[in-house]
């Protein structure tokens, strides 16, 4: 019995989807629930799995190929077997057998869709490709392999002492997923009045208070005591003392939200994702620090939902992770803010009248000067300043 497999009921909003790789190929046993390819939509990649045990037979659109929610996609027939693999010993010349399943080796291990069109478009012979898989069965990092292999002729001219070396381009398609960050960063550039400011905050009281009590912390609610909930917290305080903050641009209207929805930016695989924790201000540091370790995961294994994804009235990014001390968060529309922290680094500051060492963080606040001023964005980062150089006022809602 042949069962179609269908492109799945994208998000709202999505109208179409990319086919991002086939992980079977035609006449593969499959099993039910098994994910046999990947479609990319704008900002998450959606795995689809097999409706049934049996063979895969047929597929309708190749790697690359746009697809609609409800598009066949493929064929697999219901409760068959694959087909076992042909003897080798066939009533042919020896010299010719051999050339003939050299040429069907080479053929089939081209076969794998991201592979077959990556090799297409640097016009690649699949003979002069070592496949890593099954059988020699060549896949998309052989072929990104091969082409990062200096090339050489047995007629080149000899290489003098001056010479520059081997110097070559790679030219790769943009995936979705990055051509829509792309879009997103111009769209902010350009339609909104961007400007940011810059404070800085002394970490020793949150790095005290993490050390006297991430050990029970950690017993009690089974995860690490971090200092991202320190900062979702701080920031949730501020939203609500700066409601502007808060809002976003539709239109010739202005949104105010009465919760805060607070994203947060991490690097996936794939590039950056920001998942969002909802209704922050009901959220105990225990459960952000969950939420945050969850959605970590989720894009490490390319788990997370466009659910996950949707929404969000502020934005957190910590450019610190990689070592920078200081930078201009870029804007996530129609959000009018986006606070960006860096790493810590210990240095002499003044602290009642006395030269000491602390532990330092430089904080940014780009913000849509369209609907905040610059009072209440300097007020807003000075609030978070506040709170965390005095963690006690986060608990105390003071």
């Amino acid at each position: 019995m042949s069962i179609e497999v269908k492109v799945p009921v994208l998000p709202e909003s999505v109208s179409d989807a990319t086919v991002a790789a086939w992980h079977k190929k035609p006449g593969d046993a499959v099993r039910r629930d098994e994910n046999i390819v990947d479609l990319e939509t704008d900002k998450v990649v959606l795995e689809v799995p097999s409706p049934t045990d049996g063979v895969l037979t047929s597929i309708k659109f190749e790697s690359g190929s746009s697809v609609k929610a409800g598009q066949i996609i493929a064929i697999i027939e219901a409760g068959a077997a694959a087909a076992p693999t042909a003897s080798k010993a066939a009533a042919k010349p020896a010299a010719a057998a051999a050339n003939e399943t050299k040429t069907e080796t080479a053929s089939a291990a081209a076969t794998a869709p991201a592979a077959r069109k990556l090799m297409a478009e640097n016009k690649l012979d699949a003979n002069n490709i070592a496949g890593s898989g099954k059988d020699g069965r060549i896949s998309k990092e052989d072929v990104v392999n091969h082409l990062e292999k200096p090339a050489t002729s047995k007629t080149a001219p000899a290489v003098s002492p001056v010479s520059l070396g081997a110097r070559s381009d790679k030219r790769v398609p943009m995936t979705r997923m990055r051509a829509r960050i792309a879009e997103r960063l111009l769209e902010a550039k350009h339609t909104t009045a961007m400007l940011t400011t810059f404070n800085e905050v002394d970490m020793q009281p949150v790095m005290n208070l993490r050390t006297q009590y991430k050990d029970q912390f950690e017993k009690k609610h089974g995860v690490k005591l971090g200092f991202m909930s320190f900062f979702v917290k701080a920031t949730t305080e501020a939203l609500k003392r700066f409601p502007e903050v808060n809002a976003s641009v539709d239109g010739s209207d202005i949104v105010y939200h009465a919760y805060c929805d607070i994203g947060v930016a991490v690097s996936g695989p794939r590039g950056l994702v920001v998942p969002i924790l909802r209704s922050t201000e009901n959220m105990s540091l225990a459960t952000i620090e969950s939420s945050i370790v969850e959605y970590g995961n989720k894009s490490k294994n390319g788990s997370l939902s466009m659910e996950d994804m949707t929404g969000g009235t502020f934005t957190i990014s910590n450019g610190g992770i990689f070592g920078s001390l200081n930078s201009t968060p870029i804007l996530n529309p129609p959000q009018s803010a986006i606070l960006g922290m860096h790493k810590i680094q210990e240095r002499p500051v003044v602290v009642n009248s006395q030269i000491v060492i602390r532990p330092m963080m430089y904080l940014a606040l780009s913000y849509d000067h369209r609907i905040v001023d610059g009072r209440e964005a300097v007020q807003f980062l000075v609030t978070i300043k506040d709170l965390l150089e005095d963690p006690a006022r986060i608990l105390l809602d003071v």
